[in-house]
């Protein structure tokens, strides 16, 4: 078989915010079943794919990233989703180059946002195109789940409900903008330590959480008509008060959005990013530049967006 010529592959995937979850008990394999409704909202991490003539993954940061790529601890070797991601194509495919991925961080690292299941979808996608795979969107889907919870929601996008760990997702009707301000903690926060915090909670409270099978049904109602005063109400984030516990600070940053104009402000996920529900752009906008008066940075966003997608191919 003769060896295609180089090509350049980039994809784009969003992050996402948990407007519901969830949580129920510890799983006898350290998991945790979840509810969860997931709106990918429009911060995108890329990843660039370039076949090369030596066999193996490599991967490097991308110098456009907006993240301060010094102060972040971001690995490039097997623990990287992307690279593993690309490892696990090339094991269910004819592999006929070495691939080296470029990732461009914009989603919080740590942060409760699914920034490195963004990475994994985009590696998924993008390595699918470099070798010609012809991979079904359902196998995607399935290479995706063994990857994490939140990298089948990176590839699909819109908004989903997600049961099991996350990764059993329906499509959720939602094509009617909302508008969010998202506030980034200079700190991370490790999900199992979230999780762990939150069974901590419940056992000193001696609180037995049910296995939950499904979501407030007015929630997707909200999301379908972009109803954002009757989705204020609505928003629910069980690992929230775990976050908060092993952040306080995070108190700051819930109380002062919602006495300056946000709707409903919630972590996002496992935290530390702190979710400000807007009634419009407008609105948004005044939130991020009252954040910008008191020195902090925040980001307006809107969501529902599409998942992983191709932005080029290109022959080198």
């Amino acid at each position: 078989m003769s060896t295609p010529r180089p090509r350049s592959v980039k994809v784009k995937a969003p992050g996402k915010v948990n407007v519901s979850l969830r949580v129920g008990p510890a799983r006898p394999d350290g998991y945790h079943s979840v509810a969860s409704v997931y709106l990918a909202v429009s911060l995108f991490e890329e990843v660039t794919a370039t076949s090369t003539p030596e066999p193996g993954v490599t991967v490097s940061l991308s110098p456009d990233s907006t993240l301060d790529l010094d102060e972040l601890d971001i690995p490039l070797d097997e623990r990287n989703l992307a690279v593993r991601a690309a490892r696990l194509m090339a094991e269910v495919t004819e592999r006929p180059t070495g691939v080296h991925l470029e990732i461009t961080k914009r989603v919080p690292v740590a942060g409760g946002m699914g920034g490195g299941s963004a990475d994994a979808a985009a590696a998924l996608l993008a390595c699918d195109a470099l070798w010609d795979s012809g991979l079904s969107k359902e196998e995607l889907a399935h290479l995706a789940a063994e990857l994490g919870a939140d990298v089948p929601f990176a590839l699909l996008g819109g908004a989903a409900v997600g049961l099991g760990v996350g990764d059993q997702l329906s499509p959720a009707l939602a094509t009617t903008r909302l508008d969010w301000v998202l506030v980034p903690a200079e700190y991370g926060l490790s999900t199992p330590r979230v999780f762990a915090e939150l069974d901590r909670l419940r056992a000193a409270e001696g609180f037995d959480a049910p296995e939950p099978t499904d979501v407030e049904p007015g929630i997707l109602t909200a999301l379908r008509s972009g109803d954002a005063g009757g989705l204020r109400h609505l928003l629910v984030n069980d690992l929230q008060r775990a976050a908060v516990e092993l952040a306080p600070q995070l108190r700051d940053t819930l109380g002062w959005a919602d006495s300056h104009g946000a709707l409903a402000s919630i972590v996002s996920g496992s935290g530390p990013t702190v979710a400000l529900l807007a009634v419009d752009a407008a609105a948004a906008q005044d939130l991020v530049d009252s954040f910008a008066r008191q020195g902090v940075e925040a980001l307006a966003v809107h969501g529902p967006v599409a998942g992983a997608r191709i932005v080029s191919d290109t022959v080198l």
